[in-house]
C-alpha cells in the first residue's frame, strides 16, 4: 500500500490532488483519471508510484495521520505538567478532527475502504503519543484503569463523535468548550 516513490514531485503531486479530490468527492467517486490530470501525470505515472485506487487513498490516510501527530505534538511541546499536556493534547486532537478532509477521509471513509485491520494499523501509528501519554500516567500510579490502550481508544472516540458534532453546529466555539469540558470530566474520572 505504501508509496513506491512520494518523495519525488511526481509523487507529492500526487497525493495533494488525490486528498482534493478525495474530500471532495469520497473515495466512491473520486477519480483517478482527474487525480492524474489535476497532478499533472499520466495514469502510467500514477500507477508508478501507487498500485491502485486503494493504495493511493492508504497514502493520503497515513499522510493525515501524520499531520495530525504533528499538530498536537506542535500543541503540547514544552507543556511541563502532565495532566495539562494530556488535555492540550486532547484539544489540538479535536481541532484536527473537526478538518474537512480528516473528518471525511480518516474517520467516515478510511475503516470501510481500508478495512479494520489497516486502518488499526495507521490509527494506532497517529495514536502512539497519546497512548504514550496516558500510560506513563498510568505506570506513575496517576490514572486509575489498567488498560491505557483501551484508555486511548475510548477517549480518541469521544473526540472524533464530538468533531462530527461541531460539523454540523450553529455555535461550533460554544459546542467545542462543552464537548472539551465533558471529554475532560472523562478524562479526570480516572485520575488518581
Amino acid at each position: 500500500f505504501l508509496v513506491v516513490e512520494g518523495n519525488t514531485a511526481d509523487g507529492r503531486a500526487l497525493l495533494k490532488a488525490a486528498r482534493q479530490a478525495f474530500t471532495a468527492r469520497g473515495y466512491q467517486n473520486a477519480s483517478l483519471d482527474a487525480v492524474a490530470q489535476k497532478a499533472r501525470v499520466t495514469k502510467g505515472a500514477l500507477y508508478h508510484h501507487f498500485a491502485d485506487k486503494r493504495a493511493l487513498f492508504d497514502a493520503v490516510v497515513e499522510g493525515l495521520q501524520q499531520e495530525m501527530t504533528r499538530a498536537v505534538d506542535a500543541e503540547v511541546v514544552g507543556e511541563r505538567d502532565r495532566w495539562a499536556r494530556l488535555k492540550r493534547g486532547i484539544a489540538a486532537f479535536l481541532d484536527v478532527c473537526g478538518e474537512p478532509a480528516y473528518r471525511r477521509l480518516v474517520i467516515h471513509e478510511a475503516p470501510a475502504v481500508l478495512g479494520m485491520t489497516r486502518f488499526r494499523e495507521i490509527d494506532d501509528a497517529a495514536l502512539s503519543s497519546f497512548h504514550r501519554a496516558i500510560a506513563a500516567l498510568r505506570d506513575r500510579g496517576e490514572i486509575d484503569f489498567a488498560n491505557a490502550a483501551l484508555l486511548t481508544r475510548l477517549l480518541a472516540a469521544l473526540v472524533w463523535e464530538a468533531a462530527m458534532l461541531l460539523a454540523e453546529a450553529k455555535e461550533p466555539q460554544r459546542l467545542r468548550e462543552q464537548a472539551l469540558a465533558a471529554i475532560y470530566r472523562v478524562v479526570d474520572a480516572f485520575r488518581k
